[in-house]
């Protein structure tokens, strides 16, 4: 049996009290069984799990329910195919299980799973059978997926990648169950920055997992990785403009300036240096993805931005964006923009009724209104059914919460995040301790098993290995004169 996990968080500041407690009792909503098995479904309407979102967000949620987030990776693993291929998402249907095999539906997959292996108690077995899955997924993709032998690999309709009505994916079909190319389309197969980062993902973990097992496979491992971040930049790495671009069936560039070079971050596929002149030239641009409320799918600049309501990837910025930006930006350094970024949509939710709805206006901050069931746009006061409970957007309150106040168990180590400004407690327990904060707003005393770690000025993240050995502290807050330039806005709410 894994070791026990909670999570308990006092904030004496009632709106992030109440964001907190909203976000955790909503959660509750899409905890469903598929079979005998508890899982955590998208929810807001959407009830399966996702390949792009629920192993990464039953991981998010494991500290309330660590067996749905153990289940939410469990489920895509045993019900890979024979040839390697995962299911894109799984549902249950009169209690029958059933994996969907018609898209690919991203892969926000292997480093949460990795993450679960810890929470279990570092169990060898479920690590062996992840082992297995994703060397199997990394060669399925290499197989089916490169058709034209360029070494990119590509994506063969929209939902591939979770980019439902994308403008920039053309007339490409929605889904595609077929293992060769869709003919006769203007844009699909599409070279793709976002396949060619999951292989790197699945190999980087592959060396991540055979230093766990000491098999002697990390470098080869490595090596591997290497080969698909440099496949990635040679062949969809723009240097003069600073992001990655996907290409056409024919290998012309997809010239739209698209997040998706976020979505590598979050994957690591990209070189520090590459990540910067993103973060700085495009991110944190003012025009293009850092409006009023950030991170429109598409730069709000460019032609291709739409900014309609429904679920679209061509506009308005998402919650699932919001909650796979917060590893994207810690991979790269950057801790005081995933701060920054919490503060938005924090303040976004607790401004507009605590709904969590899917996705939010880039200029005003106004969550989308839909209709429950249809995902279409409907009128405030029209007595419809409107979205709340989306899991990628409480999630993500939940995840920056606990980023900037809280305690995050990360591949073994423990991060102690200690938020500037308000008096506030988080207890978590998990790797069979129990980890503490204590915090007056401006000092704050963190703790292991009752053992004080020392008091430590708020502001910074302190982090420890299991047992509470320091080793490591980083700034998750810009000093105030730098917030004041950006124009942002700061808690209390």
């Amino acid at each position: 049996m894994y070791p026990e996990a909670y999570v308990h968080f006092q904030c004496y500041h009632p709106t992030l009290q109440k964001v907190f407690d909203t976000a955790r009792e909503r959660c509750r909503r899409n905890l469903v069984f598929f079979g005998s098995d508890p899982v955590l479904v998208e929810g807001g309407g959407y009830d399966k799990i996702w390949l792009e979102t629920q192993p990464m967000g039953g991981e998010m949620y494991a500290l309330h329910n660590l067996e749905a987030a153990k289940n939410n990776c469990l489920l895509f693993m045993r019900h890979q195919r024979a040839d390697g291929r995962l299911p894109g998402s799984v549902q249950c249907v009169n209690g029958i299980v059933e994996p969907q095999f018609n898209k690919l539906q991203g892969f926000c997959f292997p480093l949460p799973a990795l993450n679960l292996y810890y929470l279990l108690g570092e169990d060898r077995g479920f690590l062996l059978e992840l082992q297995d899955t994703l060397r199997r997924f990394d060669e399925y993709l290499w197989r089916a997926r490169d058709s034209n032998g360029d070494g990119l690999l590509e994506s063969f309709c929209v939902y591939d990648t979770g980019e439902d009505n994308a403008f920039r994916y053309g007339d490409a079909p929605c889904w595609w169950s077929e293992e060769t190319p869709p003919q006769g389309y203007g844009v699909v197969p599409m070279a793709s920055m976002d396949v060619m980062s999951w292989s790197f993902a699945c190999r980087n973990t592959l060396a991540k997992i055979s230093r766990i097992l000491k098999d002697g496979q990390a470098e080869a491992w490595d090596k591997q990785a290497s080969q698909a971040a440099s496949a990635l930049r040679r062949g969809l790495w723009d240097e003069k403009r600073g992001a990655c671009y996907d290409r056409d069936k024919n290998g012309k560039t997809v010239d739209i300036l698209c997040h998706n070079t976020l979505r590598c971050m979050y994957w690591g596929s990209i070189s520090h240096a590459m990540a910067e002149r993103f973060v700085k030239e495009h991110l944190l641009n003012p025009r293009e993805f850092w409006t009023p409320f950030p991170l429109p799918s598409v730069a709000a600049c460019d032609p291709a931005f739409r900014n309609a309501p429904e679920n679209n990837w061509s506009g308005q910025p998402e919650g699932l964006t919001y909650q796979r930006a917060i590893l994207a930006l810690e991979n790269y350094g950057y801790h005081t923009i995933v701060t920054r970024l919490g503060e938005k949509l924090l303040r976004a939710v607790a401004e507009n009724g605590f709904l969590f709805t899917q996705q939010f206006d880039p200029f005003t901050g106004k969550p989308s209104l839909v209709h429950a069931v249809s995902h279409q746009p409907v009128t405030e006061g029209s007595g419809e059914p409107i979205q709340d409970a989306y899991g990628p957007t409480m999630l993500s309150c939940l995840e920056y919460i606990a980023h900037r106040y809280g305690i995050h168990p990360h591949l073994g180590q423990i991060w102690f995040s200690l938020g500037s400004g308000e008096s506030y407690q988080y207890e978590a327990g998990f790797y069979g301790r129990r980890y503490a904060i204590r915090s007056d707003g401006k000092q704050a005393e963190v703790t292991v098993d009752g053992r004080s770690l020392g008091f430590h000025s708020c502001g910074r993240r302190i982090i420890t290995d299991a047992q509470g050995q320091i080793l490591n502290s980083v700034m998750i807050e810009a000093d105030q004169s730098a917030k004041k330039e950006q124009n942002d806005i700061t808690l209390p709410l």
